[in-house]
Parts: C-alpha cells; sequence; structure tokens
C-alpha cells in the first residue's frame, strides 16, 4: 500500500487521523517513526499555508509522501481568533486547559446567541520532492459554552456545542466526533484524491 507520513507531533491528533485514514487504503506512519524529522515553524498566514509548510518541509527533508495538516478554531465575536494561533493561543507554555481558561476570559459575558464559532481543518499532501499534490478543507460550525462539559477529545473540544445535539464534542465522544468534525470532513474530501493520485500512478 502507499505510504503517507502524519505531519504532526501532536499524539492526539495523529491518532485521529489515522482512525479517520483508514478507508484510503494507505499504509499510515507518525513522525514518531522518523527521529530525522523536522520541527516546522508555523510561519503561514493561514491554516492551509500552515499545512502546506508542515507538508513540504517535512517530506523533502525524509523523502516520503507527507500529509500535513493545520486546524483551529474561529470565534465570530473575536474577529476570528484564535484561528492560525489556536494551539499556543495562552503563550509560549500553552495547555488545552490555558487556551480554554482564555478563550472564556475572551468572550466574557458575551451571550450565547453571539458565541457562534466554528473549526477549521486544511490538509496538504507533498510528494518527496516538496511539492503539493492534493489540498482539501473542511468545516465544523457550532457554538462556545459558558464552562467546559466532557473529557473527551482535546483542544477546545469540552467548549464547542454542536447545537444540533445540544452537546460538546467532549460530551458526545469520538465516534460521533469522527463523522462530525471538521478534520472528519477534511478526510472525507480527501479519501477521493489519494485513489485519484493512487489510480494514475503518481503515487506508488
Amino acid at each position: 500500500m502507499p505510504l503517507v507520513v502524519l505531519g504532526t507531533k501532536n499524539r492526539k491528533k495523529a491518532a485521529e487521523l489515522v482512525d479517520l485514514l483508514a478507508p484510503a487504503g494507505v499504509q499510515v506512519q507518525t513522525l514518531a517513526d522518523y527521529p530525522l524529522a523536522l520541527e516546522v515553524d508555523e510561519t503561514g498566514d493561514s491554516f492551509a499555508a500552515n499545512a502546506a509548510l508542515k507538508a513540504t518541509a517535512q517530506a523533502r527533508q525524509l523523502g516520503v509522501w507527507v500529509l500535513g495538516e493545520d486546524s483551529g478554531l474561529v470565534v465570530d465575536s473575536l474577529d476570528g481568533a484564535p484561528g492560525i494561533y489556536s494551539a499556543r493561543y495562552s503563550g509560549p507554555d500553552a495547555t488545552d486547559e490555558k487556551n480554554n481558561q482564555r478563550l472564556l476570559a475572551e468572550l466574557g459575558d458575551t451571550p450565547l446567541a453571539k458565541r457562534t464559532a466554528h473549526y477549521v481543518c486544511r490538509m496538504a499532501l507533498s510528494d518527496p520532492t516538496g511539492t503539493v499534490r492534493a489540498e482539501c478543507g473542511g468545516k465544523c460550525f457550532g457554538r462556545i459554552r459558558f464552562e467546559p462539559a466532557g473529557s473527551a477529545g482535546f483542544g477546545y473540544d469540552p467548549l464547542f456545542e454542536v447545537v444540533e445535539y445540544h452537546r460538546t464534542f467532549g460530551e458526545l465522544g469520538e465516534a460521533v466526533k469522527a463523522v462530525l468534525s471538521h478534520r472528519a470532513r477534511a478526510v472525507e474530501a480527501f479519501i477521493p484524491l489519494v485513489w485519484t493520485l493512487v489510480g494514475s500512478g503518481a503515487w506508488k
């Protein structure tokens, strides 16, 4: 099977992607399998730019096909923050808990109707030469609760409520998230691109 390496060192994100990519018919590895993997600075000005940076830099370094992914939370009343800074929203020593605390502080007593938000995921697939061969994305819309609920998932999941379910991703759990999330929708768009590349003989 064709091999793709996930260009992330976030173990929780990598585990989620491994499961989501199972139907793609590719062999999946992570940067944990490659001691020479780079630390890629996310200097892009968008999710798409950061995904491409992660994919191309690691692909050139490792000589393999790499799937770069960048994702985050966009809150309407905060002018799109935390956006591309979602993972480090609370500073250099950011943790999920600290990021959630800052988000709640920034929103303050903003009423629920104005706490609309969406998760964004962008993906870029690079061949071993550092050329992007496929790009796609996905979004999931919801709103931000006043306090965390549930212990499933990671990042802002305990605060992000999927309105139709009246539950946060932290409460809904992995099985539901694997269908509804921004990352799941991006992978759904990615799989046909994989089959096209494999079918054309471009990816072996």
